[in-house]
């Protein structure tokens, strides 16, 4: 019997026999805090990471940039898909890969486009007419070049659904509102978006469900857009792996000006410049082609159609950074004439630092 005491000091308090063991002292729940119920904008920006009006706040060392959630909640019983080009397929392919809708209709200008869009699958059934591919649809999407929206939504007005979410993938934005809101009944949302994301090539078949993935998507909801519906355009967006912000069209299309549509028109105008050299000079141009003018050959490889309309959509803000390129590049070219090798160092030196910084930003 002493012995089994000795035993039972020594296994500690509570390990003894009958014993349940030591009593742990149980948490206090944490309060809950109460925010403010703010402008949908405000409420929106906190949850997204962005910041309203463009201006987004450093990311914290380590933090998940654009991560994709694989999720089984189907967030729309029907989506359309007018466009399913680059940008129009790879929405499709990513809605399809994570069983985010019931069924993916598609229409596309071109039978050939939607039989290769049927073939691959990422699309459930082809639609032979815009309105035909958004009856009873609770999610449209316009994925064409912008100069055929006001077109296509005076068309799709009468049959869409009430509730209905209507979003594009335009990369202007103010023209967007300008050409399609007028003709959406009431009782149908519209949140126009631009995923910031993309490659040179066009087609069904250059689509890629991943190329969302890390990069920004800009909402540009109208004053008055139904709160859920911008919050669902966001989630939709998020789990497709973007960062989400929201701004106004014109702002959204200054900033779009300058980081997008004028570094598009710079490489088709150096690209022109050097077609038009004589013969033997061209000749030479893409035999001793350098990384630098390559890049630019690949931006002037984009679809055409889709840019010309981007820049007659935008052209105000374009023509304004164009104008400041200008002075700008008059200004360097005085520079060189005058041999100021310090000054146009210290230009030089801007620019590099730029560049690193969007390389931080995970944006390279």
């Amino acid at each position: 019997m002493a012995k089994k005491r000795k035993a039972a000091r020594a296994a500690g308090p509570g390990r003894g026999k009958g014993s349940k063991g030591p009593t742990k002292a149980k948490k206090k729940p944490l309060p809950k805090a109460s925010a403010p119920r703010g402008s949908v904008r405000k409420r929106l920006t906190r949850k997204t990471g962005g910041h309203a009006g463009g201006h987004r706040p450093a990311r914290a060392a380590g933090r998940s940039r654009g991560r994709v959630r694989t999720t089984k909640t189907v967030l729309f019983r029907r989506v359309a898909i007018i466009g399913l080009g680059l940008i129009g397929s790879s929405l499709a392919r990513f809605l399809k890969r994570e069983g985010l809708a019931q069924t993916i209709v598609g229409h596309a200008r071109t039978a050939e486009t939607m039989a290769t869009s049927l073939r691959i699958g990422f699309i459930d059934r082809a639609a032979a007419t815009a309105e035909d591919a958004v009856r009873g649809a609770d999610l449209v999407v316009i994925a064409t070049p912008v100069g055929a929206y006001a077109a296509i939504a005076q068309a799709i007005g009468p049959h869409l659904a009430p509730g209905a979410i209507v979003t594009d993938v335009g990369s202007v934005k103010a023209a967007v509102v300008r050409d399609v809101g007028p003709h959406l009944p009431t009782g149908v949302h519209f949140v126009p978006a631009h995923p910031v994301a993309g490659t040179e090539h066009s087609g069904p078949e250059a689509g890629f469900a991943d190329v969302f993935r890390g990069r920004w998507c800009i909402l540009t909801p109208p004053p008055g857009t139904d709160e859920t519906a911008v919050k669902k355009m966001a989630e939709l967006w998020r789990l497709a792996g973007s960062h989400v912000d929201v701004m106004d069209p014109e702002h959204h299309d200054k900033v779009l000006a300058i980081t997008s549509h004028l570094p598009h028109l710079i490489a088709y105008c150096i690209v022109g410049t050097a077609n038009d050299l004589e013969e033997h000079l061209k000749g030479e141009v893409i035999k001793f082609a350098a990384g630098g003018f390559r890049d630019f050959t690949r931006i002037a490889a984009s679809d055409p159609v889709m840019w010309r309309d981007v820049f007659l959509n935008n052209r105000e803000a374009l023509l304004e950074m164009a104008g400041r390129l200008a002075e700008d590049l008059a200004a360097l070219q005085r520079l060189i004439r005058w041999g100021d090798g310090d000054k146009i160092e210290d230009i030089l030196r801007r620019a590099r630092g730029i560049r690193r910084s969007i390389i931080e930003a995970g944006q390279a």
